[in-house]
Protein backbone atom coordinates (compact mmCIF):
# COMPACT_ATOMS: atom_id res chain seq x y z
CA UNK A 1 0.00 0.00 0.00
CA UNK A 2 1.13 3.69 -0.36
CA UNK A 3 2.57 5.93 1.51
CA UNK A 4 1.48 9.01 3.26
CA UNK A 5 3.46 12.00 2.61
CA UNK A 6 2.98 15.62 4.73
CA UNK A 7 2.70 18.45 2.99
CA UNK A 8 4.56 21.64 4.61
CA UNK A 9 1.79 24.14 5.54
CA UNK A 10 2.15 26.74 2.53
CA UNK A 11 1.95 30.54 3.65
CA UNK A 12 -1.08 32.20 4.96
CA UNK A 13 -4.40 32.66 2.26
CA UNK A 14 -3.98 36.57 1.00
CA UNK A 15 -7.48 38.21 1.17
CA UNK A 16 -8.65 39.11 -2.28
CA UNK A 17 -10.75 41.33 -4.19
CA UNK A 18 -13.73 38.65 -5.66
CA UNK A 19 -14.89 39.58 -9.51
CA UNK A 20 -17.48 41.53 -8.81
CA UNK A 21 -16.20 43.64 -6.21
CA UNK A 22 -13.32 44.16 -8.70
CA UNK A 23 -15.79 45.68 -11.30
CA UNK A 24 -17.36 48.02 -9.18
CA UNK A 25 -14.35 49.03 -8.27
CA UNK A 26 -12.87 49.94 -11.44
CA UNK A 27 -16.03 51.16 -12.58
CA UNK A 28 -15.31 54.18 -9.92
CA UNK A 29 -11.41 54.35 -11.31
CA UNK A 30 -12.48 54.60 -14.55
CA UNK A 31 -15.19 57.52 -14.08
CA UNK A 32 -11.67 59.10 -12.21
CA UNK A 33 -9.52 58.39 -14.91
CA UNK A 34 -12.60 60.21 -17.72
CA UNK A 35 -12.08 63.37 -15.38
CA UNK A 36 -8.84 63.82 -14.59
CA UNK A 37 -9.13 62.72 -11.34
CA UNK A 38 -6.76 59.53 -10.99
CA UNK A 39 -4.02 58.36 -13.14
CA UNK A 40 -2.69 55.41 -12.03
CA UNK A 41 -3.77 52.07 -9.36
CA UNK A 42 -2.14 49.75 -7.25
CA UNK A 43 -3.52 46.49 -5.83
CA UNK A 44 -2.22 45.34 -2.65
CA UNK A 45 -3.26 41.25 -0.83
CA UNK A 46 -2.16 40.77 2.51
CA UNK A 47 -2.84 37.89 4.70
CA UNK A 48 -5.25 40.38 7.02
CA UNK A 49 -6.83 42.66 4.32
CA UNK A 50 -6.57 43.84 0.46
CA UNK A 51 -5.69 47.41 -0.71
CA UNK A 52 -7.04 49.14 -4.25
CA UNK A 53 -5.16 52.38 -4.07
CA UNK A 54 -6.23 55.22 -6.81
CA UNK A 55 -3.18 57.59 -7.06
CA UNK A 56 -3.99 61.10 -8.69
CA UNK A 57 0.22 60.98 -10.02
CA UNK A 58 2.25 58.44 -10.67
CA UNK A 59 4.88 58.71 -8.01
CA UNK A 60 3.38 59.65 -4.70
CA UNK A 61 1.24 58.32 -1.83
CA UNK A 62 -2.62 57.04 -2.94
CA UNK A 63 -5.35 59.96 -2.86
CA UNK A 64 -8.24 57.22 -2.28
CA UNK A 65 -7.86 53.77 -0.65
CA UNK A 66 -10.63 51.11 -0.64
CA UNK A 67 -9.53 48.62 2.00
CA UNK A 68 -11.50 45.08 2.85
CA UNK A 69 -10.76 43.79 6.07
CA UNK A 70 -13.19 40.70 6.58
CA UNK A 71 -11.75 40.41 10.07
CA UNK A 72 -14.19 43.33 10.60
CA UNK A 73 -16.98 41.76 8.35
CA UNK A 74 -19.43 41.75 12.17
CA UNK A 75 -18.22 45.07 13.73
CA UNK A 76 -17.80 48.09 11.63
CA UNK A 77 -18.00 46.31 7.84
CA UNK A 78 -15.57 44.82 5.62
CA UNK A 79 -15.16 47.85 3.14
CA UNK A 80 -13.52 51.25 4.14
CA UNK A 81 -12.29 54.42 1.68
CA UNK A 82 -9.52 56.21 3.39
CA UNK A 83 -8.36 59.84 2.29
CA UNK A 84 -4.85 60.63 1.20
CA UNK A 85 -4.26 61.72 4.67
CA UNK A 86 -5.60 58.33 6.03
CA UNK A 87 -8.88 59.79 7.49
CA UNK A 88 -11.80 57.31 7.17
CA UNK A 89 -13.97 58.77 4.47
CA UNK A 90 -16.52 56.04 4.61
CA UNK A 91 -16.93 52.57 6.25
CA UNK A 92 -19.73 49.61 5.58
CA UNK A 93 -20.93 46.08 5.18
CA UNK A 94 -21.91 46.75 1.55
CA UNK A 95 -19.29 48.09 -1.61
CA UNK A 96 -21.71 49.72 -3.43
CA UNK A 97 -22.62 51.95 -0.63
CA UNK A 98 -19.13 52.45 0.55
CA UNK A 99 -18.33 53.70 -2.86
CA UNK A 100 -20.77 56.18 -3.19
CA UNK A 101 -18.80 58.51 -1.42
CA UNK A 102 -17.39 58.82 -4.93
CA UNK A 103 -20.28 59.53 -6.04
CA UNK A 104 -20.39 63.30 -4.07
CA UNK A 105 -17.06 63.76 -6.27
CA UNK A 106 -17.11 65.50 -9.22
CA UNK A 107 -16.53 63.98 -12.28
CA UNK A 108 -16.56 65.31 -15.67
CA UNK A 109 -15.90 64.29 -19.12
CA UNK A 110 -13.44 66.73 -20.76
CA UNK A 111 -14.43 66.99 -24.61
CA UNK A 112 -11.44 67.55 -26.51
CA UNK A 113 -13.00 69.32 -29.07
CA UNK A 114 -13.65 73.90 -29.07
CA UNK A 115 -17.36 74.54 -29.56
Amino acid sequence: MGSVTRLQPGPAPKVAFHRTEMSRILDVYGRMVMSGQAKDYAIGMHADHAVFAIFRRHAEAPTWRIEKVPALRNQQGAYIVYGSQDQVLKRGHDLGQVLRVFETRRFEVINGRAD
